[in-house]
């Protein structure tokens, strides 16, 4: 199949493998030859830088996913929770939860958290020392944004084993195609980390002093903005949200990057010799392998998209799927956008959204790659792949599931 039939036989809900594993070269043929691409299921599929930001900045383009959400999901506790996080609602709910959500991540707040970072990723680091060869996945990515995620809201240690699969079984199911079991299982575990949250938050309103360095449970309690509080579903359904957002974007962030220095030896040697290279490299990595591969809009008007000889409208109604991956490899925005330069500048890449919907987390996420890279390729001057990595075969967020190194 050429590239032109790679593009106009890509449909979305039917994605292959080959798509999972590397979904680089669809991009590519889609942004060349049908950059607004319409699915079999009438939602259109969009490639181009331009395009993407248009979307996220349009003021006809909608996150609410009240209605797209209720086929999927049912009344269930999938719908409950994905229909009260931030990321899918538009103003006024949106404009007042991210208001008082933005209580966790103050100066104030992150300058707290930041020598927790530190001692938490110091910690991995001892341990996978002793270890000579492990995942960098399990062992160091997953590991160190759960703790700060547990840190943040207070979860206790015999808890924390669990994130992980919360988590990944509550974004898993926002996949273009997911299986009936993945969405019971999905179901039960906003259940289970909801009613873990309802326990944690009913301790610290008793005690809201008692929290440790770092935790931002009582803040978000107890937190007001002109006067209103995150009602008791918001600040469960957003807790779980924070968690999912944090816990997945940066576990993906430390593990593709480090992947990709494993891959670009020379880039590798260039940020040893010059650690201060370290936050554009991240923001390489963020371009080169985004962790969120593709958000959701839907047009509440008409909107035309495209190149000025293929304009599309696509109308009112219609359900967009928005390629963050795609777009921060678009030749026409980034110069020779297939290779890593990890002092490239500019560099506009827009994984963490633009616009009034950008990742309310993302200071913290940077902060988090930052550290948690440049120590870590700092500590292991012999670090080598010791086998095959293999990506977690997921279409809307991009990492991998297991990075075997060695470092001896």
């Amino acid at each position: 199949m050429n590239d032109k039939e790679l593009a106009e036989n890509f449909d979305i809900k039917r994605i292959g493998q080959d798509f999972l594993d590397d979904p680089f070269p669809t991009y590519k043929s889609l942004r060349n030859y049908d950059p607004v691409h319409l699915n079999e299921d009438g939602s259109y599929f969009l490639t181009r830088y331009e395009d993407v930001v248009l979307s996220f900045k349009h003021p006809s383009m909608s996150s609410d996913k009240k209605e797209n959400f209720r086929p999927k999901f049912g009344d269930g506790p999938l719908y409950t929770h994905h229909t009260s996080s931030l990321v899918f609602n538009d103003p006024p709910a949106h404009t007042r939860v991210r208001k008082l959500l933005s209580e966790a991540f103050t100066p104030r707040k992150l300058a707290e958290l930041e020598p927790v970072i530190e001692q938490i990723i110091d910690r991995l680091l001892d341990r996978l020392a002793d270890l000579g060869s492990f995942d960098v996945v399990s062992d160091y990515a997953l590991a160190l944004p759960t703790e700060i995620i547990a840190d943040m809201l207070g979860v206790p240690e015999e808890h924390r084993h669990k994130l992980h699969n919360y988590s990944n079984l509550i974004l898993g199911a926002l996949d273009p195609v997911v299986p009936p079991e993945k969405i019971k299982e999905g179901h039960s575990a906003v259940e289970e980390f909801g009613s873990l949250l309802e326990e944690l938050i009913a301790k610290r309103r008793e005690k809201p002093e008692a929290g440790e360095m770092g935790e931002v449970l009582a803040s978000l309690i107890f937190g007001k903005i002109e006067g209103e509080r995150l009602s008791s579903v918001e600040l469960v359904q957003n807790c779980i949200f924070l968690l999912n957002a944090g816990h997945e974007t940066t576990a993906n962030l430390v593990g593709n990057g480090i992947s990709i220095l494993l891959d670009y030896p020379n880039e590798m040697n260039r940020l040893r010799n010059d650690p201060s290279l370290i936050k554009t490299a991240v923001e390489e990595f963020l371009r080169f392998q985004s962790p969120l591969q593709i958000g959701n809009r839907k047009a509440t008007e008409n909107v035309e998209f495209g190149i000025s000889n293929k304009k599309v409208v696509i109308p009112a109604g219609a359900f967009i799927h928005t390629g963050i991956g795609s777009a921060n490899r678009d030749p026409e925005i980034f110069d020779n956008p297939e290779e890593v330069d990890i002092g490239r500048k500019p560099n506009p890449q827009i994984a963490f959204g633009i616009g009034k919907h950008i990742c309310l987390g993302n200071t913290l996420g940077r902060i988090e790659g930052d550290v948690a890279i440049g120590k870590f390729i700092k500590r292991f001057p012999k670090l080598k792949a010791n086998g095959e990595k293999r990506f977690h075969g997921r279409a809307r967020f991009r990492g991998l599931d297991v990075l075997p190194v060695t470092i001896a």
